[in-house]
């Protein structure tokens, strides 16, 4: 008897719209960006899956190694380093593959997320909470082959980057750029600063590109790949 195929949707969520990549039974699926108002219209959303997983691209995050962190304190840890409102929900998820904690905030100013989660629901029912897209670029991180890891997502402004050597994390990030070409600046500098070697070195996201921000990237980097999310 043959194992039976699990199907897996996995969704990215930003201000102004989602992203969505269906494995398992079929041929997968990629959507590229899609205008919020179409998700209730969406035909993919209306089936129910073995795996749901969504991420929101936001910038408010913070990672606390574990052995510093202290849940009491988590919303101050990130208010040293984002601007949160009075009434931002703060949360947090750990990351044992790099002995942390990820400080969070998806209080941004949307609800397109949360209608998302109630929409796309399980095989049983059950809603899949929303995490930061960093935490699934962190989570993706250690299966890059390589030896310079370097994962990035974009979309709406929003950057967020993490590198890393071998197994040893080396930044984890985000930035505020307007357009691909100042992502792409951050990009650098993140790598000059840690003297690595975009010549030698696989650049790849997570969010989808178009193709001429993707043959920008292949003027400095030996290969880009857009990983399955």
């Amino acid at each position: 008897m043959s194992e039976r195929i699990i199907e897996r949707i996995s969704i990215q969520v930003t201000l102004s719209g989602y992203s969505f990549a269906i494995s398992g039974s079929g041929t997968p699926r990629k959507s590229g960006w899609l205008g919020a108002d179409r998700i209730f219209t969406t035909p993919e959303f209306q089936g129910r899956y073995d795996s749901v997983e969504i991420s929101l691209l936001t910038p408010k995050f913070t990672l606390v190694p574990s052995h510093f962190f202290d849940p009491s304190s988590a919303r101050a840890s990130l208010e040293d380093v984002v601007d949160l409102g009075e009434g931002d929900r703060v949360e947090t998820v750990e990351i044992p593959w790099f002995d942390s904690v990820l400080v969070y905030s998806n209080s941004i100013g949307e609800s397109l997320s949360r209608a998302i989660s109630q929409t796309v629901t399980d095989t049983s029912g059950g809603q899949a909470p929303v995490l930061p897209e960093i935490y699934y670029i962190l989570r993706a991180l250690p299966s890059i082959g390589e030896y310079n890891k370097i994962l990035a997502s974009w979309h709406d402004s929003t950057l967020c980057l993490a590198i890393a050597q071998g197994r040893s994390l080396m930044l984890c990030n985000s930035y505020e750029a307007v357009d691909f070409t100042t992502a792409e600046y951050f990009i650098f500098l993140a790598l000059k600063r840690l003297q690595m070697n975009p010549e030698v070195s696989t650049m790849c996201f997570r969010t989808p590109l178009a193709p001429e921000q993707e043959m920008s990237l292949y003027r400095y980097f030996k290969a880009v790949e857009v990983l399955d999310p």
